[in-house]
């Protein structure tokens, strides 16, 4: 089943949707999120926010909740569901193409490196579960949710760990293509 899913999405991805999703990634972050980093900052202050930390307890997810206030809170839930739904979708496309792309010109076809193009999709699902987790302690707050509060964390240190992993596989990818180029025009 992943290797059918690897080999459509390496399909679906030529040049020109690759082209396309570098182009929507790259305005989304120059439009779109430095406003949303902004209204984050604006809700969390001093607190911080578990979306960017790398890792935190279920007690500083409830100190986050407690610092947001009421309105805050909605906030930060309504930004989960909206921003951070389109974000993930943004970024996901953005590196499933590129590392299917580089990927299918680097490697073989049969090679195990072709399923390098799953990574961005183990880092969505992790994301959307840090939102629906994070979400629902800030939605439920001063109500505790022990096990969602236990959740959220490792959600987010893995989707961070899945991000950089699939960034590290496009650096990978484009050093094998500028390689397998220089190689061959070497030759």
């Amino acid at each position: 089943m992943l290797r059918k899913l690897s080999d459509v999405l390496r399909k679906a991805s030529t040049g020109w949707v690759t082209l396309v999703a570098t182009l929507i990634f790259f305005l989304f972050v120059a439009l779109v999120a430095p406003g949303q980093a902004q209204k984050a900052e604006e809700v969390s202050g001093e607190a911080g926010t578990p979306d960017l930390s790398f890792f935190y307890t279920p007690d500083d997810l409830y100190h986050m909740a407690e610092s947001y206030g009421e309105q805050g809170r909605q906030d930060y839930v309504r930004a989960r569901f909206t921003f951070d739904l389109a974000f993930p979708l943004v970024y996901t496309f953005f590196l499933v193409t590129a590392i299917s792309w580089l990927f299918g010109r680097a490697f073989p076809p049969g090679s195990r490196w072709q399923y390098a193009n799953l990574a961005p999709l183990a880092a969505i699902l992790l994301d959307f579960g840090e939102n629906i987790t994070t979400s629902l302690v800030m939605a439920r707050y001063p109500a505790q949710t022990p096990i969602i509060a236990a959740l959220a964390p490792v959600f987010t240190a893995t989707k961070w760990v899945m991000v950089g992993a699939s960034i590290l596989l496009l650096i990978i990818g484009l050093a094998a293509v500028i390689g397998k180029g220089i190689s061959e025009r070497t030759r």
